[in-house]
């Protein structure tokens, strides 16, 4: 299994990428491609002990920045590094790409170099978010932003699959993200892919709101891509937030920096629950490959864990999985448990 690493991506430059990435070879064994300018790299690998790690170069003179539109990547930067990783993955000479570049870019790239699978008409973003029980899958986090209601019920099949098959769930609940629990609630989108999910065979607990997120009573979340990435950065930022204004308050009076000592295992906790690192990346849904997008201000770990998502992929076949799930989806869903809802 041989995976390409986009290293010129990320807001915080190769070295965290090439650290994260070493990591990932040493701890899952796994061969890794990292591709990028060829200097650049073979500097940051000389800082490291590379004996019995499958680890090669392949140059890409160009880097996609992050304020660049993602058809720079298509039509203007044909040797970036994001255009190069994915190309490694089209010829059958890696079988998963992982960038924490442009997103816009990483996400074009894959559609077109790598197109989608049969019966996907846009693929889409599929975010872990941690929950009071668990974890929960949120589509599309930002992939698309203008959705018909057939194309969330491609959404809510895709992470269906992806939450069964990766993440363990025997039967995943499927919510709608909406601004109510009735069905009558919402704009027409909502509206009609509450139907259409309802008639789609999967676990569908109905409509769910922004405060059941977190709750862990849902499972698979579906939205348009403009409402999932608001939620999605929403989130980070209260996680920001708390974590910003504990630093700040605590030092203030003894008694709170005892009290934290005695809670110091808590805090511990509940920060490697709310950390995007421990989760890696996200996986683009829908496409003839493996894709796996990383936030733009990843460490080492999270390029780490991003490896470790798209390994997980990949031993899953989870790809072939989604194909059959939009081609027989009535026969592919695990009803072993009564549907919530059902009648």
């Amino acid at each position: 299994m041989r995976i390409a690493v986009d290293v010129m991506g990320g807001d915080r430059g190769p070295k965290v990428i090439v650290e994260g990435a070493i990591q990932a070879a040493r701890e899952f064994g796994v061969q890794l491609v990292l591709v990028g300018d060829q200097r650049v790299i073979a500097d940051e690998l000389s800082q490291f002990d590379l004996s019995g790690l499958d680890i090669g170069i392949k140059h890409a003179s160009e880097v996609v920045e992050m304020n660049e539109p993602p058809t720079v990547a298509i039509r203007k930067k044909r040797d970036s590094s994001i255009r190069v990783s994915t190309e490694l993955v089209k010829s059958g000479e890696a079988e998963a790409v992982v960038s924490a570049g442009n997103t816009g870019a990483a996400m074009a790239t894959a559609k077109i170099l790598l197109g989608a699978l049969r019966g996907v008409e846009r693929p889409a973003i599929a975010t872990i978010l941690p929950t009071a029980k668990d974890i929960a899958l949120l589509l599309d986090a930002g992939a698309n932003v203008d959705c018909k209601p057939r194309h969330l019920l491609q959404f809510a099949i895709m992470g269906y699959t992806y939450s069964k098959d990766i993440l363990g769930v025997k039967n995943p609940r499927v919510g709608l993200l909406n601004i109510g629990e009735e069905e009558s609630k919402g704009n027409e989108l909502t509206k009609e892919s509450f139907k259409t999910l309802k008639e789609g065979g999967l676990n569908f607990i109905g409509n769910v709101e922004g405060k059941d997120l977190y709750s862990g009573n849902v499972d698979v979340v579906v939205c348009d891509g403009f409402t999932g990435n608001v939620a999605l950065k929403i989130s980070e930022s209260v996680a920001e937030m708390i974590s910003s204004y504990f630093k700040q308050e605590i030092p203030k009076k003894f008694l709170w920096r005892l009290g934290y000592l005695l809670m110091k295992p808590c805090f511990q906790g509940f920060k490697k629950k709310v950390d995007y690192d421990e989760y890696g990346g996200a996986p683009l849904l829908g496409i003839n490959g493996v894709c796996i997008i990383c936030h733009g201000r990843s460490g080492a770990k999270a390029i780490k864990n991003a490896i470790k998502v798209a390994i997980g992929f990949i031993q899953q076949n989870v790809n072939s999985h989604i194909q059959n799930s939009l081609a027989f989806p009535h026969k592919e869903f695990d009803h072993s448990e009564k549907v919530v809802g059902e009648n």
